[in-house]
């Protein structure tokens, strides 16, 4: 990860910092999900670095990134990427999202057409009713909790509970936990977009990438693929909702054989 750049694009009056792989190749742009980053997307973006130049920001509230009192509704994560996408002068970028970067790369592709393509993995397509049991749940007071414990700690309890996931990502993971702010929590407020509406207005090929145990069931991924032909359906095995950092390797050649068929 050495020679990859980092970097900071000013946009919507912040500052988001972004890891980028460079050099001259189709853009594709990762979007993390909640209490994550950028740096968290590695294990992913090594193996895609030869054939795409990869952008990895950190969301508004995370990692690097400025920290707004407010602002971290879907719309405004979507205006972020956007800005990203005119500040770096990326030309017809893929734009490939996991959890809440999965909901917010859906917004912005529902709302343009100069993507190549869109990737979604286990998009947070929540039903009004658990949008609102996720909202009243203690999450926030949890993470409120976590910070006051130390990386070291974090990294031990990980190992405990996926001791099949890499050293190396389960120190990002908790860098990133760390750095994430109670603010950003705010994306949890109802009413999120309609997932349904959402999905219906993507005119660009669309891959949605689910695990064993999935925000996203299978009878909802097909239920989207009903409700626009464009997209694909794509299961990954031994993975739950933390897909890119259960199955990295299996994602990233799933991803990279779906890049391959674009225009």
């Amino acid at each position: 990860m050495t020679t990859w750049k980092s970097g900071v694009c000013e946009t919507n009056g912040i500052r988001l910092h972004y890891l980028r792989t460079g050099g001259a190749r189709p853009p594709v742009v990762l979007l993390h999900g909640l209490i994550g980053s950028g740096a968290c997307w590695t294990p992913v973006a090594r193996v895609l670095e030869g054939e795409c130049d990869v952008v990895m920001p950190d969301a508004r509230g995370h990692g690097g990134s400025s920290t707004p009192p407010h602002g971290y509704r879907y719309d405004d994560h979507a205006s972020d990427v956007v800005g990203l996408i005119q500040g770096l002068g990326l030309s017809r970028p893929v734009l490939m999202g996991h959890s809440m970067g999965g909901m917010t790369a859906a917004v912005v592709a529902s709302r343009r057409t100069d993507l190549r393509g869109l990737i979604l993995v286990d998009p947070t397509f929540l039903s009004p009713e658990r949008q609102r049991e996720v909202h009243a749940s203690d999450v926030a007071g949890q993470h409120r909790r976590t910070l006051a414990s130390s990386k070291a700690e974090l990294v031990a309890q990980a190992q405990a509970r996926q001791p099949h996931r890499s050293p190396e990502l389960l120190g990002h993971l908790a860098d990133a936990r760390l750095k994430t702010r109670l603010e950003a929590f705010e994306v949890l407020t109802p009413p999120n977009p309609d997932y349904r509406d959402v999905v219906s207005a993507i005119e660009v090929p669309t891959l949605l990438v689910i695990g064993d145990s999935p925000v996203v069931t299978f009878e909802m991924a097909t239920e989207l693929r009903g409700i626009n032909p464009r997209v694909r359906i794509e299961e990954i095995q031994n993975a739950g909702h933390g897909l890119p950092y259960d199955q990295p390797e299996r994602l990233a050649e799933v991803v990279a054989s779906f890049l391959r068929e674009l225009d």
